[in-house]
């Protein structure tokens, strides 16, 4: 088990991308602190499916900076410390420039940007002072395709991921003295409950020929990915940005 004895904390542990990952890297010998907004039933289905003993399920807000806060001293709390932090929580509000009323605009890019830019950065805050303490650590942060491409019916979307793109460099070149690796990772069109309405929608023929795959990506594809990138001996990808997105985007 290659990732036996690490502890691992991963925003929306519990559904989509995020419950493959934490699936994948229990049965790897990871303890895990898994993190969820709101869905106890989603929470309760991955404590029953997840290998292992020991792991901690924690209710809380990203987009809340006090709730963060709690939540990374608590993982440290019960595990002493953090090996690998995985900020994988977001959400993908529709928010059309030209058909909102002002308020509701106002409204959706907020809580957008909160939840997909001010939430990671605030757990990356928390959890990278406690790496620095240790000299060691690694941050995985799941971006995405629509960074480049744009987002015309969800720009805060894009925004938002391209922040954390640019965020995760720059952390990357903080943090390298004290051996804290910093890595994104830029899926496309993912087979979850999120993309289901686009990915089986009246659309669904034309974005799933965006690449030449003809399909979507699996979230286990995905999982098998960070799975790789928390492990030891990968140093020197700090800084990177990784591209899953079956070629259908080329930067």
């Amino acid at each position: 088990m290659k990732l036996k004895g690490k502890k691992i904390l991963i925003t929306g542990g519990t559904r989509g991308i995020g419950k493959s990952i934490s699936l994948a890297l229990a049965k790897e010998g990871a303890q895990l602190a898994l993190s969820y907004y709101s869905n106890e039933t989603s929470a309760q289905e991955t404590l029953k499916e997840i290998d292992g003993e020991g792991h901690l399920f924690i209710r809380s807000d990203v987009s809340k900076p006090e709730e963060v806060r709690r939540m990374v001293n608590g993982v440290i709390s019960s595990f002493k410390k953090i090996d690998v932090l995985i900020n994988n929580a977001g959400i993908y509000i529709p928010h059309e420039i030209d058909k909102l009323p002002y308020q509701e605009w106002q409204y959706k890019w907020t809580k957008t940007i909160d939840v997909n830019l001010n939430g990671p950065a605030n757990v990356c805050y928390c959890v990278a002072n406690y790496m620095s303490l240790e000299k060691k650590g690694k941050i995985i942060n799941i971006t995405s395709r629509g960074a480049y491409r744009g987002e015309p019916n969800h720009p805060a979307y894009g925004a938002a991921k391209a922040g954390l793109n640019s965020f995760t460099q720059s952390l990357a070149k903080k943090l390298a003295p004290n051996n804290i690796g910093v890595i994104a990772v830029a899926p496309g069109f993912v087979e979850t409950d999120m993309a289901k309405p686009y990915l089986e929608g009246p659309n669904a023929k034309n974005i799933l020929a965006q690449s030449p795959l003809n399909r979507a990506a699996t979230t286990t594809e995905i999982a098998k990915l960070v799975s790789f990138l928390c492990e030891d001996g990968i140093d020197y990808l700090t800084g990177s940005i990784i591209d899953m997105n079956g070629a259908s985007y080329f930067r």
